[in-house]
């Protein structure tokens, strides 16, 4: 596994960060408790030493789940990411949506970055984590209704107070990460990057290589399209946010499924699967440091662990890249 620094802090991540949104269950069709945690304890015995998380991911079942895979551990061995603003359980902040837990209970997603509320939910995310600190906290998605100032001058906090070492963003463009920055050193912004979807690279992505901030990229393998495993006439379980997604029309999944077949001789040469050639591409792509990628089970997370372990030369990286933008 290698391993890098976020920004200009002694923070260091595997470069395979376990995204743990899926072992929470929510918004992917429920949970299996057991299997999310020999997951994630397979994926540390692979040299996987970071685990993201979110108290909404299955409402605080996630970082139960990420705090009894880690128990074991010792402390200083293992990354805790975490975040805040995204609630199930006040009424402050903005709605968002209706949405349901994974006992089928509806609830008021909404969002919420005061500093009574994040002041809160690290409290909570520390007893349900089993620790008394989080290496990397980040704002879920932006609150307009709390000025960034007040959200990051909270943290800036905890950070004072030993609860929280490092803070990040999630989701903020550069303007956002301008004023966060201005009240408090961040040090990373975790977005959606993949092959099909690359938005970032407009302004993002150059703000935060000539600024030094980490890119944290998140659904790299584009929530299992990009696996080569999905096929047209795919049926997701029930509560399964894909079905929805476009994504994962049947022509969307054939044309990329064609697109990743360009890919197969490279996985060959490399006895890589198709999944972990496009995790290294995203590792190896100019400005990204660290890509997460989730796993239902320990298989899944081996599997993606070992997209850490070999180097794409420039000549398949830059192959690779070519055809992708034969995609847009």
């Amino acid at each position: 596994m290698e391993y890098r620094k976020l920004g200009q802090s002694d923070l260091e991540l595997s470069i395979i960060t376990f995204g743990a949104w899926a072992a929470g269950g929510w918004m992917w069709g429920s949970t299996d408790r057991r299997e999310a945690i020999k997951a994630m304890q397979a994926g540390i015995s692979e040299g996987v030493t970071s685990i993201d998380t979110a108290p909404i991911y299955g409402q605080g079942t996630s970082e139960e789940l990420v705090g009894e895979a880690i128990k074991d551990i010792s402390r200083d061995k293992v990354q805790i990411l975490t975040k805040f603003a995204s609630r199930w359980d006040t009424e402050k902040g903005v709605f968002i949506k209706k949405s349901v837990d994974n006992e089928g209970k509806e609830f008021d997603f909404r969002r919420y970055a005061g500093r009574d509320g994040i002041i809160y939910e690290c409290e909570q995310s520390l007893k349900r984590l089993g620790t008394d600190y989080i290496d990397l906290y980040q704002i879920h998605w932006d609150d307009p209704s709390t000025p960034i100032e007040e959200s990051y001058e909270t943290v800036a906090q905890l950070i004072k107070e030993g609860k929280v070492r490092y803070a990040g963003v999630c989701n903020y463009n550069v303007e956002q990460m301008k004023r966060a920055q201005s009240v408090c050193d961040l040090v990373s912004n975790q977005v959606p990057f993949s092959m099909v979807n690359r938005g970032i690279e407009e302004e993002l992505l150059p703000f935060c290589i000539k600024e030094n901030k980490s890119i944290l990229a998140y659904s790299p393998m584009e929530r299992g399209l990009l696996t080569g495993k999905m096929k047209a006439g795919q049926v997701f379980p029930e509560g399964d946010h894909r079905a929805e997604n476009p994504f994962f029309t049947d022509e969307s999944i054939t044309r990329t499924n064609a697109f990743l077949e360009k890919l197969r001789p490279i996985a060959e040469k490399y006895q890589a699967t198709l999944g972990q050639v496009v995790l290294r591409w995203t590792v190896q792509h100019p400005g990204i440091t660290i890509a997460l990628a989730g796993a239902r089970n320990a298989e899944q997370s081996i599997a993606n662990a070992k997209a850490g372990s070999f180097q794409l030369p420039d000549e398949d990286h830059d192959f690779i890249t070519k055809e992708i933008e034969q995609l847009r």
